[in-house]
């Protein structure tokens, strides 16, 4: 390498080694886009078959072809006779000759079909560069999510260590004072020794869920936005699972693509059928061949002769061994094969749609639960410490009120998100997930 590119090469490996701000969803969502091989080889995918789709085009379009050549000969007559000459004649003269033929496809059905099954196949690949795009919008959201939901778990498990800490300090000055036993100090020490625990696995795994992001856009130390749930769940439009379990048989990409792969796999039948019958082509060539600088004992050689030709080359298939045949029967099969695939395909598609709908309704239902589990938790806590100070509750009756709100703020935070989430994996279900639908999950984004 250059000497003097070593220390620009250094300072942009310095740029990319460092902690990312903290962006939104669709910041690192266009950061996947960019970064994604599997997104990168749906587009691939596209843009072979856009050139395969223009490929069969040419079955249908005329060909041109152009041939020059150009020789030298020489020849003579050797006499037998000893008195002869040595040659009775000599030759020698050189040609060149240069032909166009053109032929113009008139009747080859098996060419329309190819063509019309590549213009299939061309729709099959737009398809999967759309489950590529909306896979990835579900994989960056379930990253983003993880993120949150672990460093939301470890700001509990820390706002809990410090509460366990004070109800521990509160024990040890009442046994020093001798209104409590060692038994509520040794209990608290307990509770706080489990906390540290909890905390140490909690930060692993905001480490663990914050490689999984930065993989996936391809950055260092990918921080996201914290999102504000609190007001993010309304009513599914639409509201029934009849509703969605018809947009995903008319909208899911996979079920789009079986039903593609049965009109290509019509189109093979109908090709191997075709084959079979006659062909028809427009046929045109026009040739010159030019005799040059010529001679011989007798005379010069020179001169320019022109053809041209117009007609038409019908071709029958009469017998090729059975093989017609046979491709006919296997395209049959793979004809039925593709329809009984679709069967299979809508049927799963309809099952992950209806779970997925009752996904989201269970997780709003939890939600609620556990809002109302929350807020029963503090009150909890909150009678047990107001018991403690006055010697009708005991140290780990506060200690489990602690640890049950904050397992249940955790869940909480864990259950919004998860929401949110199964909606969107609900649209992916039905095939309608866009990314509008990322953008209004952006918006409850808070810097």
């Amino acid at each position: 390498m250059n000497a003097r590119l070593l220390p620009l090469v250094a300072a942009l490996g310095m740029l990319t080694a460092q902690p990312s701000q903290a962006e939104d969803l669709m910041h690192w969502y266009r950061a996947a886009l960019a970064y994604d091989a599997s997104y990168k080889s749906a587009q691939s995918l596209l843009s072979a078959n856009e050139a395969k789709a223009d490929q069969a085009v040419a079955g249908l379009r005329p060909s041109v072809t152009v041939s020059v050549g150009t020789s030298r000969t020489q020849s003579g007559l050797i006499p037998d006779g000893p008195s002869s000459s040595s040659s009775a004649y000599d030759r020698d003269y050189g040609t060149s000759n240069a032909t166009l033929s053109a032929t113009q496809p008139l009747f080859r059905p098996g060419n329309l079909r190819t063509y019309e099954a590549a213009e299939l196949q061309r729709s099959q690949a737009r398809l999967q560069l759309k489950t590529a795009e909306q896979d990835l919008m579900i994989r960056v959201t379930q990253a983003y999510f993880d993120v949150l939901a672990s460093q939301d778990t470890l700001t509990f498990v820390r706002a809990q260590k410090q509460s366990v800490a004070e109800q521990l300090a509160s024990a040890q000055r009442n046994f020093e004072v001798g209104t409590a036993t060692i038994t509520d100090t040794r209990e608290a020490q307990a509770r706080f020794d489990l906390v540290l625990a909890q905390e140490i696995a909690s930060e692993n795994d905001v480490r663990v869920k914050q490689l999984a992001l930065d993989q996936l856009v391809g950055q260092a130390t990918a921080k996201p936005n914290a999102l504000s749930l609190s007001q993010a769940f309304g009513k599914l439009d639409p509201a029934t699972e009849s509703e969605w379990v018809s947009l995903t048989l008319n909208q899911q990409a996979a079920v789009l693509k079986a039903r593609l792969d049965v009109q290509v796999a019509e189109k093979e039948a109908a090709k191997a059928k075709a084959a079979q019958l006659p062909t028809l082509d427009l046929q045109a060539s026009s040739g010159a061949t030019h005799l040059m600088n010529g001679s011989s004992t007798s005379s010069t050689i020179s001169g320019k002769n022109i053809t041209t030709s117009l007609g038409l080359a019908l071709t029958y298939p009469l017998y090729a061994g059975g093989a017609l045949t046979k491709r006919e029967l296997e395209t049959a099969a793979l004809l039925s094969k593709t329809q009984a695939d679709l069967q299979a395909t809508e049927r799963s598609a309809t099952q992950s749609t209806r779970t997925a709908f009752y996904a989201v309704q269970s997780g709003l239902a939890q939600v609620k639960a556990l809002e109302a589990a929350e807020n029963s938790s503090q009150v909890a806590l909150d009678a047990n410490k107001l018991g403690y100070s006055v010697g009708v509750r005991i140290n780990i009756d506060v200690l489990n009120s602690q640890s049950q709100l904050y397992d249940t703020k955790a869940k909480l935070s864990k259950a919004r998100y998860d929401v949110v989430l199964a909606t969107l994996k609900l649209k992916l279900a039905a095939g309608v997930l866009s990314v509008q639908d990322l953008e209004t999950v952006n918006r409850l984004t808070q810097p």
